[in-house]
């Protein structure tokens, strides 16, 4: 017994070529559209916490944000609280020397942007050695 062969029936294939242009149409919309971001990172010296206190102190000026975001330069506030009353100050305590060392102490409760104006003032009063306080965690 012979079967005849339909000449009506062909093979089924299946055409990858939409699916190839859709697949690279979606990788060029997420090429374009992807924004990379570039982080700035402070360079900051911080203390160790479990360092003892070093034997011979080195000159310092020591600047405190205390919980109002008010300033103290050397035990000394500040008239106001502006940023440039903070440059003049350790400006007048520098006396010039850039190579002073500089310790910031926070309060834990201060205002992060007057933590921010006190780095900023440092560095606009040529201030390049910044020291961060902290205490030790027990």
């Amino acid at each position: 017994m012979k079967f005849r062969r339909n000449p009506q029936a062909a093979e089924f294939t299946v055409n990858l070529t939409p699916l190839i242009d859709v697949v690279f149409l979606l990788l060029i919309f997420f090429m374009v559209t992807t924004s990379f971001s570039q982080e700035s990172r402070l360079a900051i010296n911080l203390p160790e916490a479990d360092a003892g206190s070093p034997e011979q102190a080195e000159p310092r000026i020591d600047v405190v944000v205390d919980r109002d975001g008010g300033y103290l330069v050397n035990g000394r506030r500040l008239a106001n609280n502006s940023l440039a009353a903070l440059v003049s100050a350790l400006e007048s305590e520098a006396g010039g020397d850039r190579d002073l060392l500089v310790v910031l102490a926070a309060d834990a409760d201060a205002r992060h942007q007057a933590v921010v104006t006190a780095m900023l003032g440092i560095e606009r009063a040529g201030l390049s050695r910044l020291h961060v306080a902290t205490r030790e965690i027990r």
